[in-house]
């Protein structure tokens, strides 16, 4: 079997003990646990909602939230709104749905923690209570989440470019306003496509746009789901931690 790989840690930072504070807005939406989009102190937990999520996912293929409305997204998660629907969940496990249950509770203060996770029957007793039948379906429904995930990605991609590529070009105009154009014959004065200057759409990563939505105080990330955001109080936190 192949060997399981931890990553993208861009925005982790080490947490001591049981510290709790306001590390920032930071995080891939849709593993948002309720306390940041509170804009409360967090800690440990947080990691436990998103394995939550992750748990989730893996069991039937797609996520327990889910809105292509940001704001709509982060209401569900801070109400703590997911189900476990037919028929993808018929064949899952009570314990399996137990544990999920704990570790997407809405309450920091009340959810599992790591070690009572690891202890939970359906983690150490799986010979008995998880079922072991092979989830065709799950895995079909994880292909069609991810390419769903990579298309949006490669949307966004491409909108960046396009944006990018008005920017330079309106700049340009700008810059070549009232100048007197280039003849054919000049050979040191050449002003360049604007195009030269952008990366190819296929090099480029998705970029995150994070807004302020006056109505709640929360910053918004506008991109994918599998992009992340990181504002500017992250950013120090991480320096005063390091």
């Amino acid at each position: 079997s192949a060997a399981v790989k931890l990553a993208d840690f861009g925005l982790a930072i080490e947490v001591q003990g049981e510290q709790q504070a306001w590390f920032g807005f930071a995080g891939t939406p849709g593993y948002l646990s309720p306390e940041v989009l509170r804009k409360d102190p967090y800690g440990k937990p947080v990691d436990i909602w998103a394995c939550g999520v992750i748990l989730y996912i893996l069991l039937v293929g797609y996520p327990p939230f889910w809105d292509e409305d940001q704001h709509k997204l982060y209401q569900q998660i801070k109400a703590g709104a997911y189900d476990f629907p037919s028929p993808e969940w018929d064949t899952v496990t009570p314990e399996a749905k137990n544990l999920i249950n704990q570790m997407l509770t809405i309450n920091p203060a009340k959810r599992i923690t790591a070690p009572e996770a690891l202890k939970h029957p359906w983690v150490c007793q799986r010979s008995t209570v998880a079922s072991m039948m092979h989830r065709q379906e799950t895995v079909e429904c994880l292909r069609k989440f991810n390419a769903r995930r990579k298309l949006k990605g490669a949307i966004l991609t491409t909108m960046l470019a396009t944006r990018n590529f008005s920017a330079a070009k309106n700049l340009l105009n700008k810059k070549t306003d009232g100048v007197k154009p280039q003849t054919n014959n000049s050979k040191n004065n050449v002003v360049s496509s604007p195009k030269e200057n952008i990366s190819s759409p296929t090099t480029m990563e998705p970029q995150t746009t994070v807004v302020h939505n006056p109505s709640d105080g929360i910053k918004e990330s506008t991109d994918s789901c599998n992009t992340t955001t990181e504002d500017e109080e992250v950013k120090a936190r991480k320096q005063d931690i390091n």
